[in-house]
C-alpha cells in the first residue's frame, strides 16, 4: 500500500508488512559497528533505511525538504566506505534564467555511534533567497531482525531536551538516541511520531549557509563487538595499476570497505575481525570470517591469526543440543539476541554453533597462514586449537561414521542447511526436489580433506603426534568420495553436490565443483572434467559462476542458493581453477567478475542476479543483498592472488609464481603484498614478464 510520509519531505514510500526490504538502489555507508542506509538522493525513510548501531536501528527517518520549492536530486552516491554526498536542486529559487540557483548540499559521515549530516546551501543566483528548510526525523528503535523482517515496530515518540531545547530525543530500556543541530535550529517539534527541526535561510547571491546534523545512539546494554581502535588495519594496502582501470578501482573499493567493516574482540580488543556484511550480518559470522582472512593473506598474516585467535577462544567445549556446541566445533554466528528465522516460530541462539564447514576451514586458515609466514610462535600456540577442531571432524562431524562430514538441525528451529548454501531451499536433486538431512556436501568433503592434510603439515612440523592418522584419515576421505559422490548425465561424470539422509546422491550440477579444486580431493583425469563443467555456460553466466545449473529444474536466477552468482563463490573457483593447472577457465571467470564489479561501482555485492551475458550487457542485482559483504570484497584480493600464481612456503623461504594475467590487464604492477612479514610486490611488463622484488632470504621461483 502506498503511504504518505510526514507532511513537508515531498516524497512517498511503499510498504511492504512482512517481507524482507529490498537494498539494491541504496546507498550504505559504514564504520562497524555503525551504519547508514539511505535512497540514492540521501533520503532516509523507509524501508531498510535507516541510521543503525549494532543490531538497533537508531533513525528510521531523516528528510530534509525547503517550502521554496521542489527539491530535485542531480547527483549521489559514496565518496568512501563511510562517507557520501548528495545534491538537489531547489526548483524555481532565486533563478532568473532557464539555470538552477540554489543548490542543497549534504554531506553524510557514518563513525562507530555517531551519524553526521553535514547540509550546505548555496546560492549562485543573482537575486536573494529566502529559504525555509524542514529536517524531518523518526525512528522505531527496531532491532535488525525487525527491519530484515520486514515487520518493525511501530514510531517510537520523540521529546526535546529541556537542557537544550534544540535536540530530539528517542529511548526506550536500552538505547538512547539524540538528533541535534548546529547551529541551532530556528524551531523544533516533537511528537509521538517523531519530530523536525526548521531552519530559515536567508541568501545573498553568491552566500553559502551550513549546518551538521549530529544523530549519536547510545546502548546500555554495549555491542558484543565494538568498532576497531583507530589506526591502521591488520595488513598492508594493496595497490594495483594495470591497463584495466576497472581491476585497480576494485581493489581500492574493496580495501577501504573491508576496513571500515573491522570489529573488535572485546575479551582482547587489539583482536579483529571482519563483520559479514552490512546490514543484515554485521557482526562474527565463523564462516565469513575466516573465509575473508583466508583471502586476504596476500596483504599479511594479522588478519588471519586475530581471527583465529577470537574464534578459539569461542571454540565448542560442551554438547549442548539448544546451540548446537559441541567440543572442538567453531561457531557459527554470535548476535546480541538471537535471530528469527522466516517462517519458523523459534529463534536461534544468541551464540549458534551450526555450521558444519567452519570448523575445518579455521584448521585450513591456520596452514594457510602459516604458509604465508605467520610467526611460529602465534602458530603453536593455536595448535592445540586445531587438534581439538580435527577431532571434531571424526567424532562429531561424522556422526554416523561413514567417512563423511554431515549435518542436520535437531532442534527443529535452525538452519535445515549448514554449509555456505544455508538457505531451506539450497540443497535440491536436478529435478528441483529438495534433499533430506542428515547431508554431507561434496565441498564440505574438500574442506576436511584439505584441513586434514593441513592439520598433518602443522602437527610434523611442530613435533606433535598424529599427523600420521590424519593424514590417513584424508586418504580414505579421497577414495570414499570418489566411490559415493560421482554421477553422471549426459555430459559426462561429476560430483553430486551432496549425498542425503539415505546416502543417495543429490545429483544436481553446481558452483561447488570451483571448491573441489586444487585441494588434492581429485585426480588430475577429475579435475579437468570439472574445468570443463565450470566453463560451461549453463553456470558461467559471463558474469560470474551461478549456484545452480541453469539446465536444473529448480534453477531461478533470483534464488539466493539456487541460481544467483556469488562473487567470492566465483573468486574461490578461479582460485581453484588456477591451482589445479587450468587457467583459460580461471581467467575467463575473473573476467566476468571483473565486469560486474564495473556495473557495480567496484563494490561488488553479497550475491547478484545469475542473467547471463546473453540476456543483458550487465548484470542485474539481487534486491535484498548486502552490500558491501567481506568476503565478496576480500574476492578481490584471491583472484589477484589467482593471477598472479602466487604459492607461498615461508617455512622453507620460497614462494612459487606463475601469472595467467589477461593480456587486457598489462602492464600490471602490485605492492602492498607481503610474505613472512615483509613486502612483496610484483610487475608485470606488457608482454608478461614478470619483474619479482621478494622478502630478503626467499627464493623466488616460476611455474608455467
Amino acid at each position: 500500500m502506498s503511504v504518505k510520509t510526514p507532511e513537508g519531505t515531498g516524497v512517498e514510500s511503499v510498504s511492504h508488512a512482512g517481507l524482507q526490504p529490498f537494498l539494491h538502489d541504496r546507498v550504505v555507508t559504514l564504520h562497524a559497528p555503525a551504519f547508514a542506509v539511505s535512497r540514492p538522493d540521501g533520503q532516509i525513510h523507509d524501508g531498510a533505511d535507516g541510521f543503525y548501531h549494532g543490531e538497533r536501528r537508531a533513525l528510521a527517518r531523516l528528510s530534509v525538504s525547503a517550502d521554496a520549492g521542489p527539491a530535485a536530486p542531480v547527483s549521489g552516491g559514496l565518496e568512501g566506505a563511510d562517507r557520501a554526498l548528495f545534491r538537489a536542486v531547489l526548483r524555481g529559487v532565486a533563478e532568473t534564467t532557464a539555470d538552477p540557483a540554489v543548490v542543497l548540499e549534504r554531506r553524510r559521515a557514518t563513525a562507530p555511534g555517531r551519524l553526521t549530516e553535514s547540509l550546505r546551501v548555496r546560492n549562485s543566483g543573482r537575486i536573494p533567497a529566502l529559504i525555509r528548510l524542514t529536517v524531518d526525523a523518526g525512528t522505531d528503535l527496531a532491532t535488525m531482525e525487525q527491519v530484515k523482517a520486514g515487520r518493525p515496530p511501530g514510531p517510537a515518540a520523540a521529546a526535546i531536551d529541556v537542557a537544550t531545547g534544540t535536540t530530539l530525543v528517542w529511548t526506550d530500556a536500552t538505547v538512547t538516541v539524540r538528533l541535534t543541530g548546529f547551529p541551532a535550529p530556528t524551531g523544533i517539534e516533537a511528537g509521538a511520531a517523531g519530530g523536525r527541526l526548521h531552519y530559515d535561510v536567508a541568501l545573498a547571491p553568491g552566500d553559502v549557509w551550513d549546518a551538521d546534523l549530529v544523530c549519536t545512539a547510545e546502548d546500555a546494554e554495549g555491542e558484543p563487538f565494538p568498532a576497531a581502535a583507530p589506526g591502521s588495519p591488520p595488513w598492508r594496502t594493496p595497490r594495483v595499476r594495470s591497463a584495466d582501470r576497472r581491476l585497480d578501482a576494485w581493489l581500492d573499493r574493496s580495501h577501504a570497505d573491508l576496513e571500515r567493516l573491522l570489529l573488535a574482540d572485546p575479551r582482547r580488543p587489539d583482536d579483529l575481525f571482519l563483520a559479514a556484511g552490512a546490514p543484515w550480518f554485521a557482526t562474527l559470522f565463523g564462516r565469513d570470517s575466516l573465509w575473508a582472512a583466508r583471502m586476504l593473506l596476500p596483504l599479511g598474516t594479522r588478519l588471519a591469526a586475530s581471527t583465529l585467535r577470537i574464534l578459539a577462544r569461542r571454540q565448542g567445549t560442551v554438547t549442548d543440543p539448544a546451540t548446537q556446541e559441541q567440543p572442538g566445533k567453531i561457531l557459527h554466528e554470535v548476535r546480541r539476541a538471537g535471530l528469527r528465522l522466516s517462517g519458523k516460530s523459534a529463534s536461534l541462539p544468541p551464540v549458534y554453533y551450526g555450521t558444519v564447514d567452519a570448523t575445518p576451514l579455521w584448521v585450513t586458515l591456520l596452514h594457510d597462514a602459516w604458509r604465508w609466514g605467520l610467526d611460529p610462535a602465534e602458530v603453536e600456540a593455536l595448535l592445540p586449537h586445531a587438534e581439538r577442531a580435527l577431532a571434531w571432524m571424526s567424532e562429531y562431524g561424522d556422526a554416523d561414521g561413514d567417512g563423511f562430514l554431515e549435518y542436520v538441525d535437531t532442534t527443529g528451529a535452525g538452519l535445515a542447511n549448514q554449509g555456505w548454501k544455508d538457505s531451506g531451499d539450497g540443497i535440491q536433486y536436478h529435478d528441483g526436489r529438495l534433499a533430506a538431512p542428515p547431508i554431507a556436501l561434496c565441498e564440505v568433503q574438500s574442506y576436511a580433506y584439505e584441513a586434514a592434510r593441513g592439520g598433518a603439515a602443522l602437527l610434523r612440523a611442530f613435533g606433535r603426534p598424529g599427523a600420521d592418522r590424519w593424514e590417513e584419515w584424508a586418504e580414505r576421505l579421497k577414495s570414499r568420495f570418489r566411490e559415493a559422490f560421482w554421477v553422471e548425465d549426459a555430459r559426462g561424470p561429476y560430483p553430486a553436490v551432496a549425498l542425503d539422509r539415505d546416502k543417495r546422491p543429490v545429483d544436481s550440477v553446481t558452483s561447488g565443483f570451483g571448491h573441489l579444486l586444487g585441494t588434492g580431493l581429485l585426480e588430475p583425469d577429475e579435475s579437468a572434467l570439472l574445468a570443463e563443467r565450470l566453463a560451461g555456460s549453463d553456470l558461467d553466466s559471463g558474469f560470474g559462476l551461478r549456484t545452480l545449473s541453469s539446465d536444473s529444474g529448480g534453477y531461478n536466477p533470483l534464488g539466493y542458493h539456487i541460481g544467483s552468482v556469488w562473487p567470492h563463490d566465483t573468486a574461490i573457483a578461479v582460485h581453484g581453477l588456477a591451482r589445479a593447472g587450468f587457467p583459460e577457465p580461471a581467467v575467463a571467470l575473473a573476467t566476468g567478475l571483473l565486469h560486474a564489479s564495473g556495473d557495480f561501482d567496484a563494490r561488488l555485492p553479497e550475491l547478484f542476479a545469475g542473467y547471463g551475458t546473453d540476456s543483458g550487457s550487465r548484470p542485474a542485482p539481487y534486491p535484498a543483498a548486502c552490500r558491501p559483504q567481506a568476503w565478496a570484497a576480500a574476492s578481490a584480493v584471491l583472484v589477484l592472488q589467482s593471477l598472479l600464481g602466487l604459492a607461498p612456503d615461508a617455512p622453507h623461504a620460497t614462494l612459487t609464481i606463475s601469472p595467467q594475467v589477461p593480456r587486457a590487464l598489462l602492464p600490471l604492477r602490485a605492492t602492498g603484498l607481503e610474505l613472512a612479514g615483509a613486502p612483496l610486490e610484483i610487475a608485470l611488463s606488457a608482454d608478461g614478464t614478470p619483474t619479482i622484488q621478494a622478502p630478503p632470504g626467499i627464493a623466488v621461483q616460476t611455474a608455467g
